[in-house]
This record gives structure tokens, sequence and C-alpha cells, in this order.
């Protein structure tokens, strides 16, 4: 592992929280391997491309990692459903940077800004390439996409982390017409599916952050693991059971 960068950022407005403010550590690393990217997972890291970070904020602790246990988690009625109802194919491989994820994570990334004051910040190919398919031996993508019309139609992406133990939510977009058919919940439980068919123990799902409707979501998966307090490098990570 090569460290190229390291640096706290200076407090900014919280995009999660507008009414506080954010810091972040950052690093900046070469060669990682999946197993040490499960140790940083497992203390509260999270990674876009080769950049990995986590919440340092000194007023606010509301950004608390948040994972599933394969062998206990059971979806709900409502979660079920959505999988259940869901005729979207599968298909599971490398990320890819092609014209159309571009354009689809724009028109998800605009919708979400219309609708919860999110920064609109435009995906090009440069960007989409440093954040969400530079090769990376954990990554992997969920396409999912609608067999209906004449053409097969790419309707929503999941990019994902793969590691010895685990597997890693690390972003999800969708074409906002189909957000009946929840595709978000679907790739959750299509990931919690990957992880137990290949006898992993949990998925990481970020961040849960309470009052932020982007975020608080991921508390309605359960049971799920609470990750407490900001563990050092040296320290043994503790998840508790969530509320």
């Amino acid at each position: 592992m090569e460290v190229l960068q390291h640096f706290v950022s200076d407090d900014t407005r919280c995009s999660y929280l507008p009414a506080q403010t954010a810091r972040l550590d950052h690093l900046l690393l070469l060669d990682i391997t999946p197993d040490v990217l499960e140790r940083f997972l497992e203390r509260g890291w999270r990674r876009f491309g080769a950049v990995y970070f986590r919440p340092v904020c000194q007023a606010c602790h509301e950004c608390v990692p948040i994972r599933l246990p394969v062998d206990r988690f059971a979806p709900s009625r409502s979660q079920a459903r959505a999988r259940n109802s869901s005729t979207l194919r599968l298909e599971i491989g490398k990320p890819q940077v092609t014209p159309g994820r571009i354009e689809l994570c724009n028109r998800w990334q605009r919708s979400q800004g219309a609708r919860r004051s999110w920064d609109n910040q435009e995906m090009d190919e440069r960007r989409y390439f440093l954040e969400f398919a530079i090769p990376h031996p954990a990554a992997m993508e969920f396409a999912y996409y609608d067999d209906d019309g004449d053409q097969p139609r790419l309707v929503a992406v999941g990019l994902v982390d793969r590691m010895p133990n685990a597997v890693s939510a690390v972003y999800t977009y969708y074409d906002p017409d189909y957000a009946s058919r929840s595709p978000g919940t679907r790739c959750i439980l299509d990931q919690v599916d990957y992880a137990r068919d290949h006898g992993l123990s949990f998925v990481y799902l970020g961040y849960r952050v309470l009052g932020c409707r982007s975020s608080e979501y991921k508390a309605r998966f359960r049971p799920h693991e609470l990750l407490t307090g900001r563990p050092g490098p040296e320290d043994e990570p503790v998840w508790v059971e969530g509320d």
C-alpha cells in the first residue's frame, strides 16, 4: 500500500445535515488489497476511487457506519415485495465507463438535487472513471436492465466492493422513472444474496445519518450493526446491535 497524500479538510457545510459543519479525513492510496480495504471499512472508512475518507467532525457524530450481518438479516415485508415485484435483469461484472452510465448517473443526481437540495455536480468521463471505475481489485458493478423494450435498457447501477469477508455498497444510482420499482432496495438485497452465496459475513451500507432522508433509510434494514466511536488503525473496532 502506497500513501500518496493524507489531509483533513477544512470545515464545510454538511451535505447530510445542513445546520452542521463537516470535516473529513482523506487518504489517497495506491496498491491497496481487498483485505486491507476491509480493515478500513471495519474502522468506518469509505472509498471513492483511490480516495479513502471518514468523518472527523468536532461537534457532530451523526454519521455512524452501518453494516448488515448476512446470517441474521431478513428483509421486511415491503423490502421483500420490492424484490419480488422487480423484473429487472441483473448483470454482475467490473465497473465500466460508458456514455449511458454517465448520462444515467447525471439524471439521478439532478433528480436528487431537486428533491433534497443536493449540490448538482455534473459527472463527466474523467470524474466517473476516477470515482467509480478506476482499477481496483475489490471493485464490482451490479448493472440492472429492463428487457421489455426493443433493446435492453440500463436503468440502475450499483458500485460494490468485495472483500474477503464482506461486500460494501459504494454508490447506487438509477433512472428516476423507475423509482416506483425500488431499485435501490433491490440492489441492497441482491448484495446480501451475493454475500450469502459466497460465504461472506457482512454488507456495509456506508453511514446512517438520522435526520437525513437520503441516509436514514438504511436503518430500516434489520438487524443491523453500528460502529462505536472512531477507532484508529491499531484499535479493535467495536460494532453493536442497532436500534
